[in-house]
């Protein structure tokens, strides 16, 4: 089942001549991920606003199609149609081109994401570093928003989201870091085909040990903050800077920067499959049958109920909060951990090396926890009024 799709392509490539089918080729790996994760944003919109809803106990999107399924195309149709307003002192080529930097960056880190058994649209032996490398182009779209929009909000919009994007993107690194050290490889598939095959009934998959379960866990508290995520949306935080960096943006722009936000969010998660979630293999031997994107694809959605999950639960967290989180829990946290992988990696296999990494990153968790609880001073507060 799986090489249906690698068949069909094979065969349409066929129709064209032999000099063309290389650039055939990618353009139809290109359109697939065009087409499928623009959809999969579609889904998720409304899914998160039915999700939201029924936390905050109330209904969501029920009026447009079936029980509110075609809200997504109304809210693209308007996006569409919407007026597209400039800034009079605005800088129209950068304030024009920031959501395209946004949104294309994110697409080239999706196509070295492998989806199923070969279906990675550009399979590279260091795809990990060139989803970092490419992801990294959003801190720069954030500022020319800001920047180009001359408008005092949007700049310190931009800047306190660059701060944030650039604090949590070490750790994320870093996360990633102990897979590569443990797989000894920097390609994508290569990562997932390491955690291949079963061991006493279970997948060997890299979040099943200790120091992949900690890497998971900080991987995707980074990828949130990465991503902009609740709690960690302090750069659109409207109830505090009018929604921050693209402020002055309104009309299909406007959604160019929406759908960067969840396409962002869709990297993330398919890169933390790979990482840590055995990628497209099944977690059970017996379900080997089932082909491996539906797994992946069920992965992703699981972690997508989780961010949704996550927004409707936890309030925003202050800046300074935000960053003492980032450089006094989740930096030392990351380095321990990659130290963690280390040790596993030269150990003999065995209970000792589970019993040796477990105690050492609850000892570290626990001593952090209780150094930064401790410099807390709370004292009564005091109101002072000007004379």
């Amino acid at each position: 089942m799986d090489q249906v799709f690698v068949t069909l392509k094979h065969w349409l490539v066929g129709f064209a001549p032999d000099r063309w089918q290389p650039l055939f080729s990618a353009v139809l790996s290109v359109t697939a991920i065009v087409t499928t994760f623009p959809l999969l944003f579609a889904i998720t919109t409304i899914l998160e606003r039915k999700g939201l809803g029924r936390i905050q106990n109330r209904y969501g999107p029920n009026r447009v199609g079936p029980y509110g399924l075609l809200q997504p195309l109304a809210d693209g149709l308007k996006a569409l149609t919407k007026e597209d307003v400039v800034p009079h002192t605005a800088d129209k080529i950068v304030h024009f081109l920031a959501p395209l930097v946004l949104v294309v960056p994110v697409f080239l880190a999706l196509a070295v994401v492998p989806m199923g058994r070969n279906m990675t649209a550009l399979d590279m032996d260091a795809g990990v570093l060139f989803f970092f490398a490419v992801g990294a182009a959003t801190e720069l779209s954030v500022f020319m928003a800001g920047w180009s929009s001359r408008n005092k909000y949007s700049l310190l919009g931009a800047m306190r989201a660059i701060a944030q994007m650039i604090s949590y993107e070490v750790p994320l690194i870093l996360s990633a870091v102990t897979v590569i050290m443990a797989a000894g490889s920097l390609s994508p598939s290569g990562i997932v085909e390491a955690q291949a095959g079963f061991w006493a009934g279970l997948p060997q998959w890299y979040v099943l040990t200790p120091w992949g379960l900690a890497g998971f866990i900080l991987f995707m508290i980074a990828g949130t903050a990465e991503s902009n995520r609740s709690p960690f949306d302090l750069p659109e935080g409207e109830s505090e800077i009018i929604a921050g960096y693209y402020t002055e943006y309104s009309g299909f722009k406007f959604a160019l920067f929406f759908l960067g936000e969840y396409l962002g969010m869709f990297g993330i998660s398919g890169l933390g499959i790979t990482l840590f979630l055995g990628g497209w293999h099944a977690p059970l031997a017996c379900l080997e049958w089932i082909p491996s994107y539906v797994w992946f694809f069920s992965k992703l959605l699981a972690l997508i109920a989780m961010f949704i999950w996550v927004r409707g639960t936890l309030p925003r967290l202050r800046l300074d909060q935000l960053m003492s989180f980032a450089w006094k829990f989740m930096l030392p946290m990351s380095l321990a951990n990659m130290l963690a992988a280390g040790v596993w990696r030269f150990m003999p296999a065995g209970a000792a090396r589970w019993i040796a990494c477990a105690l050492f990153l609850a000892a570290l968790y626990v001593s952090l926890v209780r150094l930064l609880a401790g410099r807390k001073q709370l004292g009564k507060r005091v109101y002072r009024y000007a004379d």
